[in-house]
């Protein structure tokens, strides 16, 4: 399942569904937590069911349901279970255990769907970041958040003034990409929220594809184009991957080659054929 761009809607505004649909992001992530206040969750849960009825799936459908620590997740699980979302985004993850309690809820309503947890959004959500590999074959990414966790900790902000992370969610981030890689499931970056600032987000996106994220969350449709860009392979970067596999493949006894004046060995060209899998070559 190719997820670079995944853009939140709010289940209440069915209108914004449909037009998300034109945004070119890779699924929709049908929000029933954050973005739906408690009173208007009967009226999102309807609306999402028939959305999610009606549409062609050229675009994966993701919903977001409530966290397990309430009523609410088993009344999105009721309303959604015979509209077949394409997934399952779960907030509040507490690492692989949590995860077998949503599965089990699933399976009850004969739901079938692979999750993205959001694995850091409590204080004991982070000591479980290593457990996802238990369950990584019901996992179709793992991702995480910064607003719940400082709020849970009684942190004033997760942000320096000039928007980078402060030092404990700088911690998250790299510990949930670990964890993702552990599991060897899809590390998705977390929402840039200032929407507006299309060239920082830019510079965000970049900085996550660097790192070894393969794709991101939006909250905006305006966000979906910049965010494919970053983590879709430059054609130069696909010629040099496949540069790199066709030289070992040249010299199959080799350990180490020389390359374009630089000695390369079996890291690069595991990062070689990472980035071909993620262009679509291998």
């Amino acid at each position: 399942m190719r997820l670079r761009s995944l853009l939140f809607v709010p289940g209440d505004r069915p209108d914004r569904m449909e037009k998300a649909l034109g945004s070119g992001a890779d699924a929709l992530i049908l929000d029933l937590e954050d973005a739906v206040t408690p009173a208007a969750r009967p009226e999102a849960r309807k609306a999402i069911a028939d959305f999610l009825g009606r549409t062609d799936r050229t675009t994966k459908l993701f919903v977001r349901v409530n966290p397990l620590d309430g009523h609410d997740t088993d009344a999105d699980l009721d309303a959604i279970a015979k509209a077949r979302p394409d997934g399952i985004v779960f907030p509040k993850a507490e690492g692989a255990a949590s995860v077998q309690a949503l599965l089990a809820k699933m399976a009850a309503r004969g739901i079938d769907a692979p999750l993205i947890p959001i694995a850091t959004e409590t204080p004991a959500a982070i000591f479980q970041l290593g457990s996802y590999a238990a369950v990584a074959g019901k996992l179709c990414g793992l991702t995480w958040g910064a607003e719940d966790l400082p709020a849970a900790i009684g942190a004033a902000t997760s942000r320096e003034a000039d928007g980078r992370y402060t030092a404990p969610y700088e911690m998250a981030r790299a510990l949930m990409l670990f964890g993702a890689a552990a599991a060897g499931i899809a590390p998705i970056e977390t929402v840039y929220p200032a929407f507006r600032d299309l060239d920082g987000l830019a510079a965000y996106a970049a900085r996550a594809a660097r790192d070894g994220f393969t794709g991101m969350m939006a909250i905006h449709p305006a966000q979906v184009t910049v965010i494919n860009e970053a983590f879709t392979p430059s054609p130069d970067a696909v010629a040099h991957a496949r540069a790199v596999v066709e030289a070992f493949a040249a010299a199959p006894s080799a350990g180490a080659l020389q390359f374009d004046g630089r000695m390369i060995d079996a890291p690069h060209l595991k990062q070689a054929k990472n980035l071909l899998a993620r262009a679509g070559e291998v």
